[in-house]
């Protein structure tokens, strides 16, 4: 998808359910994020085989059919900083711009897709995952549902404590490069912080969005998804909080991903 935010081409790929081709029916939408350090857009299909899964559970009758879309979430080859699917806070990079504005539009007229929010969900692991819940928190209109699988979810604690190199990789370009200790904790930081969003999110009742957290308890980042579990609790945000033995890897998420998937159904079909 030619960017005109961005620059330069977006990549994706995309998941046509089974007879797609032999008709005109809208399909409800799931968009799927990948991870960071390595990950690429293809990962949900060269790792996690999402289409097979999707393939035999919408044969099955286990979840209704539908499109799934996964955007390249990286912002060059090198892939020196992590995106996380925000805007830069120099705005000289506005991922989260580029996929609300321009993006999600040519998703849903390039296919065919049922319309607004309750034809819409978003699942992501790890880095992805956190951009799932913080767009959704940010914007109650846009998912119906958003599923995480080990969100890359840091306290503050953890964010003050991260060493430079770390914090400059994955950070330094959303929040500002080059930031130390509470330095860190900056406008920037608190309008993309799951924790401060939740704060502010305004549950609407019926047809409110649904949330799924899906965490190992060996996950490297499992403190920070039980943090916001316990924050969504007690901000009485309805969601489901799920643990089992795993780690932060595609052996754990592997796994994980007909449950999400079938929560994305679950939700399509109410």
């Amino acid at each position: 998808m030619p960017s005109r935010i961005l620059g330069k081409d977006v990549y994706y790929t995309v998941y046509l359910p089974p007879n797609y081709d032999a008709g005109n029916r809208k399909y409800p939408l799931v968009y799927l994020m990948h991870g960071g350090w390595d990950g690429r857009n293809e990962d949900w299909f060269r790792y996690g085989g999402v289409d097979q899964i999707l393939d035999r559970m919408i044969n099955s009758g286990e979840l209704p059919p539908f499109i799934a879309v996964t955007p390249e979430g990286r912002r060059d080859e090198d892939n020196q900083f992590y995106t996380y699917y925000m805007n830069d806070a120099d705005g000289g990079y506005r991922w989260e711009d580029m996929f609300r504005q321009e993006f999600m539009p040519h998703v849903e007229k390039t296919y065919r897709v049922i319309e607004g929010k309750y034809a819409r969900n978003i699942i992501g692991l790890s880095m992805g995952g956190y951009a799932a819940i913080a767009y959704a928190l940010k914007d109650p209109e846009l998912f119906a549902s958003a599923a995480v699988l080990s969100g890359a979810f840091r306290t503050d604690a953890q964010t003050i404590a991260l060493d430079q190199s770390g914090y400059d990789k994955r950070y330094g370009k959303a929040w500002g490069l080059g930031l130390r200790g509470v330095e860190r904790l900056n406008e920037h930081y608190r309008a993309n912080s799951v924790f401060e969003l939740a704060k502010g999110f305004e549950p609407t009742g019926w047809g409110q969005t649904r949330f799924y957290i899906d965490c190992g308890a060996d996950d490297v980042f499992f403190d920070g998804n039980a943090a916001l579990h316990i924050a969504m609790r007690d901000l009485k945000i309805d969601h489901r909080f799920r643990v089992r033995e795993g780690k932060h890897d595609w052996n754990y998420w592997r796994m994980a991903v007909p449950d999400a998937l079938k929560f994305a159904g679950d939700t399509f079909r109410k």
